[in-house]
């Protein structure tokens, strides 16, 4: 599985978000607060939804350490923010951008070859900035055959 090497431009997004471990991974309930109420975003371009994940400085993969992640849509302004929703901008950056095909139970699978052979084995460190999914046209909510593109920040290794 090798990524694609991409510059993601800075984007508004508007959405819910939550904070929460991987011992306490409580993405479900997050998106299940959001998605009802997706369409009162009125200034949203696309269909894609997007999945972010803002890691704590010097972030360890610790089950317990906490991170924020966000439900969101990319939009082209904050002119109206539905209530109990917010703004985010993620700023440009350089990405390595991985297709991920399968269910929720292969996520593990794919991001344990992400971070422990492909970025090990690269010449890119992570960057501390936000990673996130994008579920577009083909990703079908834990069926076998969804498809997502997993966005890992990356900077060039010193």
């Amino acid at each position: 599985m090798q990524p694609i090497i991409k510059t993601f431009p800075t984007t508004k997004f508007i959405g819910m978000n939550s904070q929460f471990s991987y011992s306490d991974y409580r993405i479900g309930e997050l998106w299940g607060k959001f998605m009802p109420r997706r369409n009162e975003i009125q200034n949203a371009f696309g269909t894609d939804l997007f999945n972010i994940q803002i890691n704590p400085e010097n972030f360890d993969f610790n089950p317990q350490t906490e991170f924020v992640k966000w439900a969101v849509v990319p939009v082209s302004d904050f002119d109206f923010i539905p209530e109990a929703m917010q703004s985010l901008i993620v700023e440009e950056g350089l990405y390595a951008v991985f297709n991920h095909i399968g269910d929720a139970s292969k996520a593990r699978e794919t991001f344990g070859y992400i971070f422990g052979v492909w970025l090990p084995n690269s010449g890119y460190e992570l960057d501390n900035r936000p990673q996130f999914e994008i579920l577009g046209e083909k990703y079908k909510n834990n069926a076998p055959d969804s498809e997502e593109e997993i966005w890992i920040p990356i900077k060039k290794r010193i």
